[in-house]
């Protein structure tokens, strides 16, 4: 109890000296029977029976022997009167409001018993005939006008950001929401969700630096997973025509606005579609999740309206970055692509080839990319797990999927030819070796690999950023004000 502020020891003086009366300000239980919104809601309903509440502390105006006061629960606030002579008081202090000021503060959790009234405003109030004391707060709350301002404390305190800013609580149900409307749309076109290993002896499916850990049972070391997509291949082999899975992907990555190392992603894989079935789909899908959370066909992202009408606007990954530099970058040698992209993007001379290439694709093209657009037929060295184009042999069947300038879902028609596919992850490895890039892997998954061996069907699959997503969707402007609680640098 160091370094506490000095309201923390006069609200626990307060709890000695209830306790010295008898009464225990940290109850086990009470039998709240509706939310503030049911309250306002059913008023007609409810108004001559005897209700009973439950919430958090918010405001109190006393008026000589009356009392107002606001209590939050997680649906609204919602007002209560307490009257001395007609609220049974507890305390040895003849004026109920002055006893409940002397002992409740700002932030305690009140249970309350009574009935429904409108004041003379019209606002709906609980008329108290009984309260308690169910949950002493012990430290100050954030100003209630001014609300929860620094951004460090909203993430590093995020149960207080969500006590005193409401809007809080809302964005992370809006979040849930998003995430159940995902399943209902994939289970409704017939995929199943799979749960594949968090823990895995090798990592692949992106590329990535991962987490590192340690099993003592297998005496092995393992990974945290940085993408489900081989697992759930696996599970196309084994015989499921339709899979997805949602969940959290760990890559030991920086942190700004749109990346954090721990994060929610959704990945579906269909046996015998390719990746023109899998772009109907992410159109369906991500028009279903705008019309369902807002009834409309458009959102609003900071300044910028946004229409998700059918269908998106599909443009070349090679041809519009061509356009864009005025030469093919694929063409160039590496010196001199480091030397022409130094204008666009920085430290050149530390990344190779395709990198540079993939850096400059969302410099100067992605970033502008705001009206969801699909990107179609990348180059096949950074696309290690699609499938070669059909019309074009330098080139995959992948697609992106870009919104508010950054890229929400990746998608191949996925190669299926297992003699290919080494060959790709070999490349992989000798290009790791020779640039250093931590992000490439460093070791084949044979076990992949022998999967592959016994016959994928042609199949389709992508991946979605569900964090990305609900960032857009909720307008908030970084992708730590969607996570509940991201991970700060100690104090």
């Amino acid at each position: 109890m160091f370094n506490k502020p000095e309201e923390f020891h006069i609200r626990l003086k307060k709890v000695e000296e209830l306790r010295s009366i008898g009464i225990e300000p940290y109850e086990y239980k009470f039998q709240k029977e509706y939310s503030a919104k049911e309250l306002k809601e059913k008023f007609e309903e409810l108004k001559d029976k005897t209700i009973k509440f439950a919430g958090r502390l918010m405001s109190v105006r006393i008026m000589g022997k009356s009392l107002f006061a606001n209590l939050r629960d997680e649906t609204d606030d919602i007002q209560i009167y307490i009257k001395t002579g007609e609220t049974e008081n507890p305390f040895n202090i003849e004026n109920t409001a002055k006893a409940f000021d002397k002992f409740f503060d700002i932030g305690d959790i009140v249970g309350v018993e009574g009935h429904l009234f409108k004041t003379h405003t019209g606002e709906i109030t609980i008329f108290v005939k009984k309260f308690k004391m169910l949950s002493k707060c012990l430290l100050p709350l954030a100003d209630k006008w001014h609300g929860l301002k620094d951004i460090e404390t909203q993430y590093r305190e995020r149960y207080l950001h969500l006590i005193v800013d409401r809007n809080a609580i809302e964005t992370f149900k809006k979040k849930s929401q998003i995430i159940k409307l995902t399943r209902k749309f994939f289970e409704d076109n017939g995929f199943i969700e799979i749960d594949t290993p968090t823990l895995q002896p090798i990592y692949g499916g992106a590329n990535a630096n991962p987490f590192e850990t340690y099993s003592n049972a297998l005496e092995t070391k393992l990974y945290l997973r940085i993408a489900n997509e081989l697992y759930l291949k696996r599970l196309i082999v084994g015989g499921f025509e339709k899979v997805y899975e949602i969940t959290k992907n760990f890559r030991n990555e920086g942190i700004d606005r749109t990346h954090y190392p721990e994060f929610i992603a959704m990945e579906a894989y269909a046996a015998y579609w390719d990746y023109y079935d899998m772009m109907e789909l992410a159109e369906n899908y991500l028009h279903f999740l705008v019309h369902n959370l807002f009834n409309s066909d458009e959102i609003t992202y900071g300044d910028k309206k946004i229409s998700f009408k059918l269908p998106f606007k599909r443009i070349s990954y090679i041809e519009e970055l061509k356009n864009a530099l005025g030469f093919n970058p694929i063409e160039e040698d590496l010196e001199s692509l480091r030397e022409k992209a130094k204008k666009f993007i920085e430290n050149t001379e530390k990344l190779h080839k395709w990198k540079i290439i993939d850096k400059l694709f969302d410099e100067i093209i992605g970033k502008n990319l705001i009206e969801p657009t699909i990107v179609i037929d990348h180059p096949i060295e950074i696309s290690p797990l699609a499938k070669i184009h059909r019309n074009f042999k330098d080139r995959v069947e992948r697609f992106e999927i870009y919104l508010a300038g950054f890229e929400i879902a990746n998608a191949f028609s996925e190669l299926n030819d297992p003699i290919e596919q080494r060959k790709r992850f070999e490349e992989q490895i000798k290009l790791r070796n020779l640039s250093d890039d931590k992000e490439l892997p460093e070791e084949i998954d044979e076990d992949f690999l022998n999967a592959l061996e016994y016959g994928m069907p042609p199949t389709g699959g992508i991946g979605f950023g569900i964090d990305r997503i609900c960032m857009i969707l909720l307008n908030k402007s970084s992708i730590r004000d969607i996570i509940p609680f991201p991970q700060l640098k100690p104090k």
